[in-house]
């Protein structure tokens, strides 16, 4: 008799919502049969995708009677109410890391799992890793002796904490970003030693988040288990990628990288002492050799479906799902009662933060509640961030939308209101725009297709603009961007009167989708008379940018790039102040309705010159190559009739050879309406434009 497959429901459809999907579908014994979000639009989008049913609530999937299970993806802080509530509805539950905000909390998901007589499990997904099964047997073994001491590294930027957004829960305390972090670390030692004892913690490298304190981006901490001496360490700056567990014992030492499933082992021999290290370096030579191989292997016949991080995720559901449908014990690695452990280890951690890392400022009541008469949609970004305090600089008081009811700006509590509230929400934010004279919109969505792209970027758009039309707002001022131009050309000189293609079809799905919004945007204002300006910048740089920016180049971790051509021509940077006193100026300039500006600074730096002015003024000197962006078209090409063909993938769109090269920006920028009509000097001066763009710009986030 055939066993019907356990059914699953995913609560949350983030980031983190796809690998979990993509982990069920390709594991035995297990079907994704539901996704549920606050955002409903979001859950039947991701639940589409997997021909999934999407739900809104969570009472609505349990009551559905869709599921077996339940994977919970939300933010920590919902963790443990949620899961409790699937539990008692009769579901077990796959908790995300951290499964909770403390061991106490843990135990009483545990607790509950055992009273409902269902599973709890802990989302340790790189314990699923294959290299990390191999390590863990070779250690059971004695396969590199007696371990005497082990190093777990998580050594990889976080871009959010010096680039935001700032609202994120992992950003408002600094004990979050242990929580967050700190149970891959955990885990692994729980899983290879058994329970530690921390205790010492060092922290360094703080950060200062917009309006709500410093964030320590290292963290050193010593702990033991038995005569095991362990050193853990989590470094959050731009930083070479090193996430790894090393054990050294008496016969050997093992490294495993956790970020390219790779496992080498240094080894004595037996050869005599001439052949001694020659034998040595040969083995180690021929370990990295195959476990290169093997992994190139791996991601070119799935499509990257077998990257490191998809193949961890495959392990956790066959240890997770395989035993749950057998009847069989619970694999101990992702077990309740091991999660309980992680949590504990990590409260001890906790309680070494210094009391005043641990204890934000609270901030005094406001004497008075804002009275905005701006809105700024996508206040929380790069961009956002920078106009509204600057607005308030200029003493008016401003209306955040944002995804959630907090932002980065707990220092501005009198003049900053921010209001979390769906873009979908039309009738929503006509509301939120009553007695509002100007709205920014700087949204954007990143999608994988046409269809969500119309959805969520160009629906998105018009209904703001239907929204503005119906509070009766001044002026909107839209961002587009300069890469719906086609910059393809060396030879044209980009003005705005040049427009964008007629058929827009050929390009990528960003150009493509800001170009659709900027046309149907004008189109209100033809027939509606949407007050309508638009704003087009270049690549924006300054304090509160990331360091990666993809608009130069293609980045590989923090320390190596691939530029956009031969990095000889000038790039269209434009620094942060003069994005936004041009933004402010869009506001305030009559008769610009209709109306559209590209904010592109003066002529400057090619993409070479950048990086060089990098390694001037930092000391950094990055490993930088050059695209030939023919061989990148050829090979797109390449891949998108791989995907059509053999993945049977339809609806994927190809950029034409012009796309790619436009985005090198070959074809030069002219400034002069910008600074024309609305009396805007961007900074002229290089050494200023260093300063400003680079040596203060916190780049590296120390």
């Amino acid at each position: 008799m055939t066993q019907s497959p356990i059914r699953i429901g995913l609560i949350g459809a983030g980031y983190i919502a796809s690998w979990h999907a993509d982990a069920i579908k390709a594991t035995p014994g297990v079907e994704l049969t539901a996704i549920c979000d606050r955002a409903a639009d979001a859950a039947h989008g991701l639940a589409d995708a997997y021909n999934a049913t999407g739900f809104a609530s969570v009472e609505d999937l349990i009551s559905a009677g869709l599921c077996d299970a339940a994977h919970i993806l939300t933010p920590p802080d919902s963790h443990r109410a949620l899961a409790v509530q699937c539990l008692e509805a009769g579901l077990h539950v796959l908790v995300e890391k951290p499964v909770a905000l403390s061991a106490q909390d843990t135990q009483a998901i545990e607790d509950a799992a055992k009273k409902a007589g269902k599973r709890f499990h802990a989302g340790h997904n790189f314990l699923g890793l294959p290299s990390y099964e191999r390590l863990k047997k070779m250690t059971q073994a004695g396969g590199l002796g007696r371990i005497s001491s082990a190093e777990v590294r998580w050594c990889f930027p976080l871009p959010p904490l010096r680039s935001g957004p700032f609202g994120l829960w992992l950003m408002r305390e600094s004990k979050n970003l242990l929580l967050e972090i700190g149970p891959h670390l955990f885990a692994l030692v729980q899983d290879l030693f058994g329970p530690a004892q921390v205790h010492d913690l060092g922290l360094s490298h703080p950060i200062a988040i917009p309006g709500n304190g410093e964030r320590p981006q290292t963290w050193h901490m010593r702990a033991t288990v038995g005569s095991v001496e362990l050193s853990l360490m989590i470094s959050l700056v731009e930083t070479s990628d090193d996430r790894s567990v090393t054990l050294r014992g008496s016969t050997g030492r093992a490294r495993l990288d956790l970020a390219a499933d790779t496992l080498i082992v240094d080894a004595d021999n037996t050869a005599d002492l001439v052949a001694n290290p020659l034998w040595r370096q040969m083995s180690l030579s021929g370990q990295h050799l195959k476990a290169g191989c093997v992994n190139a292997i791996h991601q070119l016949t799935s499509f990257n479906a077998k990257s490191p991080y998809g193949l961890s995720f495959r392990g956790m559901m066959s240890g997770i799902y395989g035993p749950l449908s057998r009847n069989a014990p619970a694999d101990p690695r992702f077990s309740g009662t091991s999660a309980v452990k992680v949590m504990d280890t990590l409260d001890q951690a906790l309680s070494l933060i210094p009391p005043e890392m641990r204890d934000l400022p609270v901030s005094s009541k406001p004497k008075r509640a804002p009275n905005p008469s701006v809105m700024v949609i996508g206040g929380t970004g790069f961009i956002g961030r920078a106009l509204t305090r600057r607005l308030v600089d200029l003493g008016k008081d401003v209306r955040v939308i944002s995804r959630g009811n907090s932002g980065p700006f707990a220092d501005l509590l009198e003049q900053v209101e921010t209001v979390g509230l769906s873009l979908a929400d039309t009738d929503g934010l006509t509301k939120a725009m009553e007695g509002i004279d100007t709205v920014y919109n700087l949204a954007r969505s990143v999608d994988t297709s046409w269809e969500d792209c119309l959805k969520h970027d160009v629906a998105i758009a018009e209904g703001i603009g239907q929204a503005a039309l119906g509070a009766g707002v001044a002026r909107l001022v839209y961002t587009g961007t300069i890469a719906s131009y086609d910059m393809s050309d060396p030879n044209v000189q980009i003005i705005e009167d040049a427009g964008f293609a007629e058929d827009m079809s050929d390009r990528n799905l960003y150009a493509r989708s800001k170009a659709e919004c900027e046309r149907r945007l004008l189109a209100m204002h033809r027939t509606k008379e949407l007050p309508l300006v638009i704003a087009r910048p270049g690549i924006v740089v300054g304090l509160g940018g990331p360091l990666q920016h993809w608009g130069i180049g293609r980045w590989h971790g923090a320390g190596a790039v691939k530029l956009w051509g031969n990095g000889r021509n000038t790039l269209p940077f434009v620094l942060i102040d003069d994005t936004v006193e041009a933004l402010v100026k869009l506001a305030e300039v009559d008769g610009i309705e209709g109306d559209s500006f590209n904010l592109i600074g003066a002529p400057m730096m090619t993409g070479r010159d950048y990086f060089d002015a990098i390694h001037d003024a930092m000391g950094a000197q990055l490993r930088v190559g050059f695209g030939n962006l023919t061989a990148m078209f050829a090979a797109d090409y390449v891949k998108h009739q791989l995907k059509h063909h053999v993945l049977r993938r339809h609806g994927l769109t190809r950029p034409s050879l012009a796309d790619w090269k436009s985005r090198a920006h070959l074809s030069p920028f002219n400034n002069t309406k910008a600074r024309r009509v609305l009396s805007w000097e961007p900074e002229a001066n290089r050494a200023e434009f260093i300063r400003k763009a680079i040596t203060e710009a916190n780049l590296f986030g120390f």
